[in-house]
């Protein structure tokens, strides 16, 4: 497992992930921002970001925010970080986990 500030991101075995996941690599992924990363968080105050920078693929399976999130590093590559660390990341699929919050009447992911 990997952590840098409210995201975990967990490696997981191929056979883990929704086949139609694996079978749809050219399907489309998340989009890259303005600086060409992958983005796995956003911060809302400070608008640094936790991000990949290099190849793969980021995939919401539900589409939202509340859903799994996969990321798909088929060379490797690294999370960034404007205030942490880089973190290198084995070649392989990983589950991307934000951290949540409970909040009186529900619950929220974190953000920075």
């Amino acid at each position: 497992m990997f952590r840098q500030g409210d995201v975990l991101i967990v490696p997981v075995a191929e056979e883990s992930v929704p086949p139609y996941l694996v079978a749809a690599e050219k399907a489309p992924g998340e989009p890259r921002d303005a600086r060409g990363r992958l983005v796995l968080a956003l911060g809302e105050v400070t608008g640094h970001a936790h991000a990949v920078p290099g190849p793969g693929r980021l995939i919401r399976e539900s589409g939202d925010m509340a859903g799994p999130v996969f990321l798909h590093l088929p060379d490797g590559g690294r999370v960034v970080h404007e205030e942490h660390a880089a973190i290198p990341l084995p070649k392989g699929w990983f589950r991307v986990v934000r951290q949540r919050e409970y909040v009186p009447g529900a619950v929220r992911v974190v953000a920075d």
